[in-house]
């Protein structure tokens, strides 16, 4: 058993958007990034399928250099080597859910670009 919460200790440290490991299961990574109002993660793109959730706030999340609104509560599921970036329009918290395969790693290199 896993437990966790996007919740508590949230960090808006420094000019990027805060990466945290909530936790490692058999089959996915779950990760949460905490973003200041105008902090953003630059185009990218991963090699596996990811989950994306806007837990608290209002994101710009950008695919293929379109650009769609997404608040609280919104979900977006996107296939690997789909090009995307995200925009905080104001405080969020958002939910990455990552394969086993990823790299936590990889997603920080993306927020120190």
């Amino acid at each position: 058993m896993h437990t966790a919460t996007l919740t508590k200790a949230i960090e808006h440290n420094g000019p990027k958007p805060n990466i945290e490991v909530l936790f490692e299961t058999d089959f996915t990574k779950e990760i949460r990034i905490a973003f200041k109002k105008g902090q953003q993660m630059k185009e990218h793109k991963t090699p596996y399928p990811i989950v994306v959730e806007i837990f608290e706030g209002h994101i710009e999340f950008g695919v293929q250099g379109k650009k769609h609104t997404l608040q609280k509560g919104a979900l977006i599921a996107l296939d690997g080597g789909v090009p995307h970036d995200l925009t905080a329009i104001e405080n969020s918290i958002v939910r990455l859910t990552l394969s086993t395969s990823d790299k936590v790693e990889r997603v920080q290199k993306v927020n120190n670009q």
